[in-house]
């Protein structure tokens, strides 16, 4: 059964859709531990497991991994679109719920029914500035948000999205208009363009990004190695466990 926190996602999300790439079953694994903890599970249909997309070549993107991140992303929101959900939470498949997810997780929801919203971080990095509020802070549309680990995003701003990230996707790269990037500096562009796009931050975060391997920079000496990656897996699992109980 849902845990209040589990219950919480159900009864305001209408869809929760994770990215994945087939050639990572850890992750897969490791965020279906995640959703367990709140007592929920991948069914498919409410919950379901996005199949990533790995592009042959990068294209006009820094990276292979930018350009495939950006067109899940994307294709995401594509899905929402057409089947008309009236919302949608993107998990990437390293996202980790905070320790006290089920005191966070709760607040910030039930805040953020009760709140104009467009575009929601359950995750971003710390900001330089304060943030002012809690469990839920409104974002500059200005203020720099990286990360897109985990973001909702309402019928208003993926209608308005899509097109946007399409444009953004055919561009050449370093278009003043905006060319292809990173998806997180991509929602920051959305959100300078449309200012009414309502954002809300949770305040303090719900989760963290887990270390792993990744998929979207070249991987350095320790990642190519087979040897040594195993090693290294298991440092980032020890690295996992104190970044757990940091938040």
């Amino acid at each position: 059964m849902p845990t209040t926190a589990g219950q919480a996602i159900l009864d305001v999300f209408d869809s929760v859709r994770i990215i994945n790439l087939r050639s990572r079953p850890d992750r897969r694994k490791e965020i279906s531990r995640q959703l367990a903890r709140l007592g929920l599970h991948v069914d498919g249909h409410k919950i379901a497991f996005h199949d990533a997309c790995r592009p042959a070549d990068a294209g006009k993107f820094p990276t292979i991994g930018t350009r495939g991140c950006f067109i899940s992303h994307l294709d995401v929101l594509i899905e929402a679109r057409e089947q008309q959900v009236g919302n949608v939470l993107i998990l990437e498949d390293d996202a980790n719920f905070a320790a006290r997810i089920e005191e966070r997780l709760p607040a910030a929801l039930a805040a953020l029914t009760q709140s104009p919203w467009s575009i929601f971080y359950g995750g971003h990095i710390k900001m330089d500035r304060p943030l002012i509020g809690s469990p839920l802070s409104v974002a500059d549309p200005e203020l720099p948000i990286l990360t897109a680990y985990m973001i909702g995003f309402t019928r208003e701003a993926i209608e308005l999205a899509v097109p946007y990230l399409q444009r953004m996707k055919e561009r050449p790269a370093g278009d003043p208009e905006g060319g292809p990037m990173h998806v997180d500096g991509a929602y920051n562009w959305l959100r300078r363009a449309y200012p009414a796009l309502q954002t809300q931050l949770a305040v303090p975060m719900l989760g963290h990004q887990r270390p792993s391997r990744t998929d979207i920079h070249a991987l350095g000496l320790a990642d190519r190695t087979i040897g040594l990656r195993t090693m290294v897996g298991a440092i980032r699992r020890i690295k996992h466990s104190f970044a757990v109980q940091a938040y």
